[in-house]
């Protein structure tokens, strides 16, 4: 959440934490999920995003590759 919301407030004890935790490409994968996921608040925040099913909401379905899949 942290990481989402204000990464500036992750000190380092958490990160300290957080390495110890986790190997250091586990840490890249998880902080660029984070980013891919919220790279549309700015869209939504300027009410310039574009709904899939005006109105609906949509579910978030993937092939195999991780690749999301519209849906018909």
């Amino acid at each position: 959440m942290a990481l989402m919301t204000r990464p500036d407030s992750l000190n380092p004890e958490a990160v300290a934490r957080l390495r110890a935790e986790f190997h250091r490409d586990e840490l890249i994968e998880m902080s660029l999920d984070t980013m891919k996921w919220n790279a549309q608040k700015s869209t939504v925040a300027l009410g310039v995003d574009v709904e899939v099913r005006p109105g609906e909401l949509t579910d978030l379905v993937f092939d195999d590759d991780g690749n999301w899949v519209r849906p018909t």
